[in-house]
């Protein structure tokens, strides 16, 4: 009988052993699937990225991608997509846009590398192709180097999804009972046109109406800060409204308030503006200084008020 014949030699990095070389692939394979702690940092858009993950029903913008990323087609990046599928490609005849959507029907831990395998998809993808689930398996690039960081686009909110779908597709009938079902269920919802730090999005689900204001400070940061203005009886967006507590998400705080839903989103800006002066006057006063030799009792107390209203989502 012939003799087997030996396995070809692996080739191991240099001055590593066969036992070490396979430690670090096993490290470097959790390392990427390790959870980001702030998944959008570095991008000017971030605070905008998270609500549209989130919390906003149907939004959707014109990327601008990397010049040395490779995109053939122009990229648009939305809230959600039908099917609730990761990607997808129009086909030539409706323009070939590329839709990458950020609320999908399967996540992993890391929405960024998430949203970087769907966007590196859609560079070879077909005209008429989709992707279902774009979970990212460790090959996708980094985000940063397919969408440019310093971007601040647009934000185009609909009332519905008909934007899914072209003129001629609108008017079958099937199609337009599946369009229905979906239209259905948006929310009104509104970005506020206000010069402020993150980005404060209204909606209104029925009873009342809510501002989520994604801030971009750390939690250790941005809570003391809360508490003081909290603590001064400030912590509002004037008459009817009310501080309803904090969402913990992707990394970041959002503070959350009850609204009279009689009052139009833009009538917010200004209350709005004001509050961030407010908070931005507490995060001076309490910069380089430690929590508990700078927040009164009574600071202390608010910022456990806060604490215990603190929802995590993810």
């Amino acid at each position: 009988m012939a003799k087997k014949n030996k396995k070809n030699a692996e080739v191991l990095p240099e001055g590593m052993s066969r036992r070490q070389a396979k430690l670090a692939k096993r490290a470097a394979e959790r390392a990427a699937f390790e959870k980001d702690p702030r998944p959008y940092n570095g991008f000017a858009v971030e605070a905008d990225l998270v609500a549209m993950q989130e919390f906003v029903p149907s939004a959707h913008f014109l990327a601008e991608t990397a010049a040395d990323a490779g995109f053939p087609r122009q990229v648009r990046i939305v809230t959600v997509l039908p099917g609730a599928v990761a990607a997808l490609v129009r086909p030539e005849e409706e323009g070939g846009e590329a839709l990458v959507a950020l609320q999908t029907a399967q996540r992993g831990n890391n929405p960024n590398r998430d949203l970087a395998y769907a966007l590196n998809w859609v560079k070879s993808a077909a005209p008429g192709a989709s992707l279902e689930t774009g979970v990212a398996d460790g090959s996708e690039p980094a985000l940063d180097t397919l969408l440019v960081t310093e971007q601040t686009p647009v934000i185009e909110v609909a009332e519905d999804f008909n934007w899914w779908l072209t003129e001629d597709q609108q008017s079958d009938p099937t199609v337009q009972q599946t369009l229905q079902q979906a239209n259905d269920a948006v929310l009104p919802s509104e970005k506020i046109d206000a010069a402020i730090t993150g980005a404060a999005w209204w909606i209104d689900p029925g009873e009342k109406a809510h501002i989520r204001w994604i801030r971009p400070e750390s939690e250790a940061v941005l809570l003391p800060a809360l508490a003081r203005v909290h603590a001064a009886g400030d912590l509002n967006l004037g008459e009817d409204t009310r501080f309803a507590g904090v969402f913990r998400t992707h990394g970041l705080l959002v503070p959350v308030f009850d609204l009279d839903n009689t009052v139009t989103a833009p009538e917010f800006a200004a209350p709005l503006e004001k509050l961030d002066a407010k908070i931005a006057a507490a995060l001076d006063e309490l910069a380089g200084s430690g929590d508990a030799a700078s927040l009164t009792a009574d600071e202390q107390k608010s910022k456990q008020t806060i604490i215990a209203r603190e929802v995590t989502i993810r």
